[in-house]
């Protein structure tokens, strides 16, 4: 509120789209979820409808829980719709959205950038997109909401990410005259990735991620390839899954010299996707040329099924 009572403006990062995050009955602990993807369905109060952020089905908000009907449904989590209307009810404040909902319709984005930098609002509340690449001398504080919502991700990645998305967010103040002020809420204070972050010090953060992916053998320190697996069926899929890792562990067998790993097959963490069941398997070997000429020669290059991708941004 001082930021704005002085005359400059504010960027909010919140990386969670909607009102709330998921919807549970408090009596049993049902989430309601997407009957197409096994996610929970995202509270929209524009709309007042449940969204699949996978699919996209919708559903209306439920009166009772289908489990076992109880009415004491409740909404958790905080998206950017909600914090945009809790900060708004500030003194002062002039607040304008920006995430996947607010930028649907034709140059909505460029349109809500202009607003904001033309100093009709003071406060501008997103997802990532609000993180990058912005540069309007007037913005003076970066508020980030949740700032370790993504360490914990199963990917060697997770720590990576988060930090580059924070010191982005966090570059956005100060690129005028006035100096600039950052605030990270966060449920981890210790973490070493918020306290880098906080400090802007990549340097000790690049030699701290080197020495443990070298540890755990994971890039730049070895490659890996991710074999996907989608059908509707899932004993069906976990089955072809299952072949190919047995095939991969005979390579292992007859090349020892190789340092191959194989894991899996697992599910992926959101284990269903449009009606489609996804199997995950990683591969990890210094030198994967072994494992692609393979793969190439093998059955599986045929399968319509089966998705192979090599040094993988994600492996969830």
């Amino acid at each position: 509120m001082k930021t704005a009572v002085q005359g400059e403006q504010a960027i909010v990062l919140l990386n969670r789209r909607g009102f709330s995050t998921f919807v549970m009955c408090r009596d049993c602990g049902e989430s309601i979820v997407c009957p197409h993807c096994a996610v929970a369905l995202v509270y929209h109060s524009a709309g007042e409808a449940m969204r699949c952020h996978y699919c996209g089905n919708t559903a209306p908000i439920p009166d009772e829980c289908p489990n076992c009907h109880s009415r004491r449904i409740r909404f958790f989590g905080t998206g950017t719709q909600k914090a945009e209307a809790e900060i708004a009810e500030l003194p002062e404040i002039r607040i304008l959205r920006m995430d996947q909902d607010s930028t649907v319709k034709k140059f909505a984005h460029e349109d809500i950038l202009k607003s904001f930098s033309s100093g009709e609002y003071n406060v501008l509340l997103g997802t990532q997109m609000v993180a990058k690449g912005h540069d309007i001398p007037n913005v003076t504080l970066v508020g980030i909401l949740s700032a370790d919502s993504t360490l914990n991700l199963p990917d060697f990645r997770a720590s990576e990410r988060t930090f580059a998305l924070l010191t982005q967010a966090a570059g956005r103040a100060g690129r005028g005259d006035r100096a600039g002020h950052v605030v990270l809420q966060t449920y981890d204070p210790d973490n070493p990735v918020i306290k880098l972050a906080a400090t802007q010090d990549y340097d000790a953060f690049a030699a701290s991620e080197l020495e443990i992916r070298q540890e755990l053998g994971y890039p730049p320190y070895t490659e890996i390839l991710k074999i996907t697996v989608l059908d509707k069926e899932e004993v069906r899929g976990s089955s072809l899954a299952q072949r190919i890792v047995n095939f991969l562990q005979t390579l292992q067998l007859e090349h020892p010299e190789q340092e191959l790993l194989v894991l899996g097959p697992f599910p992926a963490i959101v284990a269903k996707v449009r009606d489609l069941y996804r199997m995950n398997i990683l591969v990890k070997c210094p030198q994967m040329e072994l494992v692609k000429r393979a793969l190439w020669n093998s059955e599986f290059k045929e399968c319509r099924n089966v998705f192979f991708d090599v040094d993988p941004v994600s492996v969830v």
